[in-house]
C-alpha cells in the first residue's frame, strides 16, 4: 500500500510500462508476453509494438502513460524518459501531479456547477430536441411505410388479407404510430391495425397541410381531439398500381414527450439553482482557468494552428481532457497532411516519416530511383457485364484490399486506383535502396494470397496479372489549386503498365532493370523479348517464379 502511495506521489520507482498497460486493462498478460518477445528480438519500444500488433490503439496507450506517469505526450515517438524526468521535480510539483479524481476535489460542488450550466442550456436544447424528435418519428414512420409498401405487393396481387394484416399488426405497438393501413385500388381498406375498419371505405382526410416528396405524401389533420399526420405511398407491382399504404403519426405524442421533459427539467433546474448558486462563486475560479485555456486552445485549432498544445498540470479529469485535446490536435494535423498529400493511400510508416520533416516538406518534385508495381485483372470487363453491380463492387474491393495491404506492408504506397488496376510505388517519397526487392516481395506475397482464395467465391482474385519495372521517375505534388495529389511520372511508370499487359492471371512479369536491381534475391524465367508501345526496340522481360529465402523472409 505504501509503495502504491509513493508511486502515486512520484516518489517511488517508476512502474514498467507493460505492467501499467496490464493494470489499466489496455492489454492482457498474454499480449504483454508476446510484445516483450518482439521487443527482445527487435529492440523497439514496447508501446509501438503494442499498437503495431493491434493489441490496443495508440490513444489508449498514451492515456495510460499520461495517467500513470503524469506526462503530456501526443505520439509514441515522444521521449517519455525526458518527460518523466522533467515531471519528477520538486515535492510540490509531484503533489500537484498526484491524480485525485475531480469528484473528490470538488465533491458535491461539481455536480451543482454542472447543473447550473444545464439550467442555462436546457431550454435551448429542448427546442432543438423537439425538431429532432419530430424528425426521428418521421423517419420511423417513413421506414415502416416503405416496409409495408414494398412487402404488400404480392399479397395484394393474391388478395391475401391475412398476410396484409399480419404485415402491419405489430406497428400498433410502436410509440408515436397511431395506426397503419393498406387500401386497395377500389378504395376499400384491406388491412388496418383497427380490425373493425377492414372492408370499409378509406376515410377522406380533411388535410390542414399536405406535402409530397420522394413518392410519399404527408397530410396533417385532426381526428376528434387527436392531431395526426398521415403518410401514404402507392403500392405497385411491375408498374401497375395495386393500392396505397398508410401510416399515421401522432403529433400529440411528440408534444407530450417534450412537455414532460420541460416540466421535469424546470423542477430539477430550479432546485439545482437554489442549491448550487451558493457555492458556484467559491469554485468558479478553479473552473475558469482550465476552461479558459481550453477555449483559447480551441480557438487556435479553429485558426488552423494544429501544433498548439495544452500542458498537463492537473491530475484529474481536466488533465485527461488536456491529454485528449493534445491527441486530437495531433490527429487533426496527421489527417491534414494525409488529405493534402496522399489521400487515403499512404502507409502509416511513410506518413510518420513525412511528418518528421519540417512542415512535411518531402513532397517537392524530384528525381528518384523507384520500382513501380502495376496490377490489373484479366477479363474484368466481361465479368462486370455478366455480374450484378453490387457483386462487382464487393469482389473488386476485396482485390483492392489485398493489393493495398501487401504494398503497405513492404513499405510502398498506393499511388492510385485506375479502374480495376492498382499502381503501387516503392522508393518514393522515402528513398529505399532495396525498393526492387520490396516490390517483388509484395507482388509474390500478393499473388500467393490471391491464388489461395476460393475462385468460385471471387473469380477475380485468380486473374490478377502484375507488371514491375524499376527506373528513375519524377515524384512530387501534382495537380491544380482545386485538387492535388502526390504521384510519380516518367517512362518507368509507362513501361510497368506495358509489362502488366503481358502478364497472364496469377503471373508477375518484370523488366531487366528490376531483375538487375533485385540481384540474386529473385528467381525468374527469361521470356522472349517483347515489343511494347512507346519503345522502338524490344525489351527483355522475365517471369517471376519465386524469391530466395533471405529476401522472402526479410522484414519490411
Amino acid at each position: 500500500m505504501l509503495g502504491g502511495l509513493l508511486d502515486r506521489l512520484g516518489l517511488g520507482r517508476h512502474e514498467p510500462l507493460g505492467k501499467v498497460l496490464v493494470r489499466n486493462r489496455v492489454i492482457s498478460e498474454e499480449q504483454l508476453r508476446a510484445a516483450l518477445e518482439v521487443q527482445r528480438a527487435t529492440g523497439e519500444r514496447l508501446g509501438r509494438i503494442v499498437v503495431d500488433k493491434g493489441f490496443a490503439s495508440e490513444y489508449d496507450v498514451l492515456q495510460a502513460i499520461a495517467k500513470h506517469y503524469r506526462v503530456s505526450a501526443t505520439t509514441l515517438s515522444d521521449d517519455f524518459a525526458t518527460l518523466i524526468e522533467q515531471r519528477s521535480g520538486s515535492l510540490a510539483g509531484k503533489l500537484m501531479a498526484m491524480r485525485v479524481p475531480i469528484r473528490v476535489k470538488l465533491s458535491i460542488a461539481i455536480t451543482f456547477m454542472i447543473w447550473v450550466t444545464i439550467l442555462t442550456l436546457s431550454f435551448v436544447i429542448l427546442t432543438r430536441q423537439r425538431d429532432r424528435l419530430y424528425a426521428q418519428t418521421m423517419r420511423m414512420g417513413t421506414v415502416s411505410l416503405n416496409y409495408f409498401a414494398n412487402d404488400a405487393a404480392v399479397p395484394m396481387l393474391e388478395d391475401d388479407t391475412l398476410r396484409l394484416n399480419a404485415l402491419i399488426k405489430d406497428s400498433a405497438s410502436v410509440e408515436g404510430l397511431a395506426y397503419a393501413s393498406i387500401v386497395g385500388r377500389d378504395g376499400l381498406v384491406k388491412a388496418h391495425t383497427d380490425l373493425a375498419r377492414i372492408g370499409a371505405p378509406a376515410p377522406q382526410l380533411k388535410a390542414e397541410t399536405s406535402r409530397a416528396e420522394g413518392g410519399i405524401t404527408s397530410r396533417t389533420y385532426h381526428a376528434g381531439e387527436a392531431h395526426l399526420m398521415n403518410l401514404s405511398r402507392g403500392i405497385a407491382y411491375a408498374d401497375k398500381t395495386l393500392g396505397e399504404a398508410n401510416v399515421g403519426i401522432s403529433l400529440d405524442y411528440i408534444d407530450g414527450q417534450i412537455s414532460r421533459e420541460i416540466r421535469t427539467i424546470a423542477v430539477l433546474s430550479l432546485l439545482i439553482v437554489l442549491l448550487g448558486i451558493s457555492i458556484a462563486i467559491l469554485i468558479g475560479v478553479g473552473f475558469s482557468r482550465p476552461i479558459s485555456r481550453l477555449v483559447l486552445a480551441t480557438q487556435e485549432i479553429g485558426k488552423g494552428n494544429f501544433q498548439y498544445r495544452l500542458e498537463r498540470v492537473r491530475g484529474d479529469e481536466f488533465g485527461d481532457l488536456a491529454s485528449a485535446f493534445n491527441y486530437m490536435s495531433h490527429e487533426l494535423w496527421k489527417k491534414l497532411v494525409m488529405a493534402k498529400s496522399f489521400g487515403s493511400y499512404v502507409s502509416p510508416e511513410i506518413l510518420e516519416m513525412v511528418m518528421a520533416q519540417s512542415g512535411g516538406n518531402l513532397l517537392g518534385g524530384r528525381r528518384m530511383d523507384v520500382t513501380v508495381v502495376f496490377t490489373d485483372i484479366r477479363g474484368f470487363t466481361a465479368f462486370a457485364e455478366a455480374t450484378k453491380p453490387e457483386r462487382v463492387v464487393e469482389a473488386i474491393n476485396e482485390y483492392f484490399e489485398i493489393a493495398t495491404r501487401h504494398i503497405h506492408q513492404q513499405g510502398g504506397y498506393v499511388d492510385k486506383f485506375i479502374g480495376d488496376a492498382v499502381l503501387g510505388v516503392f522508393g518514393a517519397p522515402i528513398a529505399r535502396p532495396d525498393h526492387a526487392v520490396r516490390a517483388l516481395r509484395a507482388a509474390v506475397e500478393m499473388q500467393r494470397e490471391l491464388l489461395a482464395q476460393d475462385a468460385a467465391r471471387n473469380p477475380l482474385l485468380a486473374r490478377v496479372g502484375i507488371g514491375i519495372n524499376s527506373g528513375v521517375a519524377v515524384a512530387g505534388d501534382l495537380g491544380s489549386e482545386v485538387k492535388r495529389q502526390y504521384s510519380v511520372i516518367g517512362d518507368c511508370v509507362n513501361v510497368a503498365s506495358r509489362l502488366n499487359a503481358l502478364a497472364a492471371g496469377g503471373k508477375t512479369i518484370i523488366s531487366r532493370s528490376t531483375r538487375e536491381a533485385a540481384g540474386e534475391a529473385v528467381d525468374v524465367t527469361a521470356l522472349p523479348p517483347a515489343t511494347v508501345k512507346g519503345k522502338s526496340e524490344p525489351i527483355e522481360v522475365f517471369e517471376v517464379t519465386g524469391l530466395r529465402s533471405q529476401a522472402a523472409g526479410a522484414g519490411a
